[in-house]
């Protein structure tokens, strides 16, 4: 990769991925040799500078709309019209930083009341082994989009402690077997609803006369 290419596939920042662009962004401005303006802005020049100082001046320039080209490439609508108007790179990071500060921290919120939600999670009486996994699984994956590491192992612990009574035995027998490690939760859901299919057909069967 030469000096002035940089990665064209970093994705935009959207509100969402701000943690792992930032990370991004600070490596590929390092690389670039602008990660400086940055972080402590131009130099000020004055009347009484020297020419060695103005010569510095002029590279260090480059360098600071180098670093608002790459920048101005990793935001998206939004981000771009907030930083558009920043009078320095520094400025314009400093924008950026400010306007997602809020995201992640609504973002921290969000995650632990669905983690409160996660936890209180059961399955109902009456509820159907499909629309219980569909409500686990929504909300798993509605946690993991906010950043939450979902192991498939706690998610089919999770489900064998909150299934209703009539499926005791199914979770005795998966505990006996010890190979709750290896048990996906495809596996497990086929496993229940084979199970509650067999109840639904001994509740329609005719008493024998």
């Amino acid at each position: 990769m030469g000096q002035t290419s940089f990665p064209a596939n970093l994705p935009s920042l959207d509100g969402k991925n701000w943690n792992r662009l930032r990370v991004q962004m600070s490596a590929i401005m390092g690389f670039q040799e602008v990660i400086e303006i940055v972080e402590d802005g131009l130099p000020a020049l004055t009347d009484s500078s020297s020419e060695a100082q103005r010569t510095r001046y002029k590279e260090t320039k480059k360098k600071y709309y180098k670093a608002i080209f790459l920048l101005h490439q990793r935001v998206d609508e939004a981000h771009f019209e907030k930083i558009s108007k920043a009078r320095s790179a520094k400025e314009a990071w400093e924008v950026v930083e400010k306007c997602n500060e809020g995201a992640e921290q609504l973002k921290k919120v969000r995650l632990q009341t669905m983690r409160r939600q996660y936890e209180l999670m059961q399955m109902e009486s009456n509820e159907k082994v499909a629309q219980f996994f569909n409500r686990v699984n929504s909300h798993t994956n509605a946690m993991k989009a906010t950043g939450e590491k979902m192991v498939d192992q706690v998610i089919v612990e999770k489900i064998l402690r909150t299934l209703s009574p009539k499926f005791d035995h199914i979770v005795v027998a998966n505990e006996k077997s010890k190979k709750i490690e290896e048990l996906k939760i495809v596996d497990l859901q086929g496993s229940l609803k084979a199970h509650e299919q067999r109840l639904i057909e001994r509740s329609m069967e005719k008493p024998v006369e």
